[in-house]
């Protein structure tokens, strides 16, 4: 894809710092509590790209919708710049493992959405552009590819304009090919756009791929067993060998030997 650059209207205000701060959550269940996450506390810098790795049902998922206020922390406090999140904030935007478009609705009606009716519109062409559906504006979500419907989600959640990307396995039902191209395109939107950015995923080369630092969660209810930093900048190398002490690093700590 070749470089952009986007106007005003569909930039980000700015990217957002996000302080979680000592949370845990539990659900009640018929059997009693279950806890999923544990004092959890991490700093995200503005403009820095994170990515949730663990086991299944470890809390990752879980985390992302506490931070986007989809969901609310049992203790502990989850702030964005400085303001706790009490509710779906405006501040964050997020991209499901399914497109999750309205069906009878075009691209462009799909993308309108995220802009939550706070009169952004004028970006949409540009953005659907930006992230390779020019001429598709029109189209309906069943006339497009699996692909090109997640890239319309991704320009949902950018035209809104926000600080925080909260991405939760977006790409986990892409084939490979169409995977490795919209990591790519992620790294080159986020990029032109600053937004922060906190991915959820179960592959440990895509964590490495996209993120500045690696926070792996332990099992359920355990929080946080290790954080790994990724200094190799952006565009990144599928290939650097830097990569592969750490993907071995990551691979053993899952039981993995290599």
């Amino acid at each position: 894809m070749s470089a952009f650059s986007l106007s005003a209207p569909v930039r980000a205000a700015a990217p957002a710092s996000v302080a979680i701060d000592h949370v845990s959550k539990q659900f009640e269940t018929n059997g009693g509590v279950l806890d999923i996450l544990y004092d959890v506390s991490l700093d995200i810098r503005p403009g820095e790209i994170v990515a949730l790795l663990g086991p299944s049902g470890c809390g990752k998922s879980t985390l992302l919708r506490l931070v986007g206020g989809l969901d609310q922390p049992t203790s502990g406090s989850i702030r964005i710049d400085g303001e706790v999140v009490v509710g779906i904030d405006p501040r964050s935007s997020i991209v499901f493992q399914e497109p999750r478009l309205l069906p009878w609705k075009s691209l462009a009606a799909n993308v309108r959405l995220g802009t939550r009716g706070r009169g952004e519109a004028a970006g949409i062409d540009e953005l659907l552009e930006v992230v390779g559906l020019a001429g598709f504006a029109d189209y309906l979500p069943k006339q497009v590819s699996g692909g090109m419907a997640q890239r319309a989600a991704l320009a949902r959640a950018l035209v809104g304009r926000p600080g925080v990307l909260l991405l939760d396995e977006p790409f986990a039902a892409l084939d490979a090919l169409t995977r490795m191209r919209m990591q790519d395109l992620l790294v080159e939107v986020t990029s032109e756009f600053g937004t922060t950015v906190l991915l959820v995923t179960h592959d440990v080369d895509e964590a490495l791929y996209l993120a500045d630092r690696i926070v792996v969660l332990g099992q359920r209810g355990e929080g946080i067993a290790e954080i790994v930093d990724v200094d190799f900048g952006h565009p990144r190398d599928r290939s650097d060998a830097r990569l592969a002490p750490l993907r071995t690093q990551l691979l053993r700590r899952f039981g993995i030997h290599v």
